[in-house]
């Protein structure tokens, strides 16, 4: 038998194999000063396209009052306790009834975690006789949760209708020998490549079989559908989503998220997630704080039409540039270009260092090898010299990359 650290030690991952070249500037680096469209790097200031305030609440002045004045009254610790033992407020209560109401479903609950929530309620919602199909592109949390269930499971080509068709005949085949049911999780949008999830589509397909739809709906609650509602709305589908995800950590700047579906199956998520049972209740502050967010959101459209304005300009000038944007038809913009990681490592460090713009590189394993992704999300923060100095840099870095000017220097810097 070997010591458990063996593998450990020698196989740090596809990934944490780069962590030499790659910590502190490539990951886990430090961005510093108040949030926004301009932070510092390394001392710089830099064009800031990583941060996901969408609606630029982060440092809003009524959102920092309200959520001062919250920890100030109540401190970071009240509620203590789970929700089901200690930790229930009328102030809870007051955000999922509006969250509900906003999105237009019967009822909602509140998690502490989008992450922890999601992989909590899949458990929950599916037994070993259940059978979930659920597109291949799905966040981490997604799979995470999809993991945890005992029954069977199929992914389907990501935004493929006649794929997920086909996996869900195979899927109906087995819940009529178990005697389940079967469960369709999708986006609203997905999130590395900017692309909403085909939710008509998939809707129209509960006329020929029998499943309930899940949809995660991160980026798109606050950016997309009237009022910033989200992606059901803006379909036209938001009746037919059996239950419905949203998180406080973009378009709402904070922690949190909320499920929303009939006031039954709410009802059976508040008895039956195991990360809500047995953990601390949200903190006040964020409850008081996504009530005010909320607000901002119903009650100030230009937020979200500043948003749009910058993302706009940002991706037709991208485009008539001549960038690979992919099918984007969210905020979301990812850059594509070809390289391997040293490449990348090179491009990246040139961009932050030279041309002060900083955004998110995305390379294997999470996308194919040969393949980089530079991901942008513009922000109600954003101004359009912030686009044009940024469409500039990418000209620049681009040139030096078909130059084989990367190649050399990624070379250098791994063997160094």
């Amino acid at each position: 038998m070997r010591d458990l650290f063996d593998r450990i030690k020698k196989d740090k991952g596809p990934l944490g194999k780069w962590a030499k070249q790659a910590e502190g500037y490539y990951v886990f680096p430090k961005l510093e000063g108040p949030i926004s469209n301009r932070m510092k790097f390394n001392g710089k200031e830099v064009i800031t396209w990583s941060i996901n305030d969408y609606l630029g609440l982060a440092n809003n002045p009524e959102v920092i009052k309200t959520d001062g004045e919250a920890a100030l009254e109540h401190g970071m610790a009240y509620p203590m306790g789970a929700r089901m033992m200690s930790g229930h407020t009328k102030y809870h209560e007051q955000l999922e009834k509006e969250c509900a109401e906003f999105v237009e479903k019967e009822a909602a609950y509140l998690v502490n975690f989008g992450y922890q929530g999601m992989v909590s309620a899949i458990d929950a919602l599916v037994s070993k006789n259940d059978v979930i199909v659920y597109d291949m592109d799905s966040h981490a949390c997604i799979i995470d949760g999809v993991r945890l269930h005992h029954g069977k499971r199929f992914t389907f080509k990501h935004n493929d209708i006649e794929s997920l068709e086909l996996n869900l005949k195979r899927a109906t085949k087995i819940a009529d020998e178990t005697g389940g049911g079967i469960l369709v999780i999708s986006e609203g949008v997905f999130g590395m490549r900017g692309e909403q999830g085909k939710l008509k589509e998939i809707v129209a397909l509960k006329e020929n079989y029998n499943f309930r739809l899940l949809v995660d709906d991160a980026h798109g609650f606050g950016t997309l559908g009237k009022d910033g509602k989200g992606t059901g709305i803006e379909q036209g589908v938001q009746d037919e989503i059996d239950v419905y995800f949203a998180t406080f950590a973009k378009s709402m700047a904070g922690f949190g998220a909320f499920f929303a579906a009939d006031k039954d199956i709410i009802q059976y998520l508040q008895y039956n997630m195991r990360s809500q049972m047995f953990a601390k209740s949200l903190p006040m502050a964020m409850v008081k704080g996504a009530l005010k967010r909320l607000d901002m959101i119903r009650t100030m459209p230009e937020l979200k039409d500043n948003l749009w304005k910058i993302t706009n300009a940002l991706q037709n000038g991208l485009k008539e540039n001549g960038f690979n944007i992919g099918n984007t038809n969210t905020c979301v913009t990812p850059v594509f270009l070809e390289g391997d990681v040293p490449e990348a490592m090179a491009l990246v460090h040139d961009l932050r260092k030279n041309y002060h713009v900083f955004c998110s590189i995305v390379i294997y394993p999470v996308i194919p090898k040969g393949m980089m992704i530079l991901r942008l999300i513009p922000t109600a923060s954003h101004t359009l010299k912030d686009v044009e100095e940024s469409i500039e840099a990418f000209k620049a870095i681009r040139t030096k990359l078909e130059s084989g000017i990367y190649a050399r220097i990624g070379k250098a810097m791994i063997e160094k």
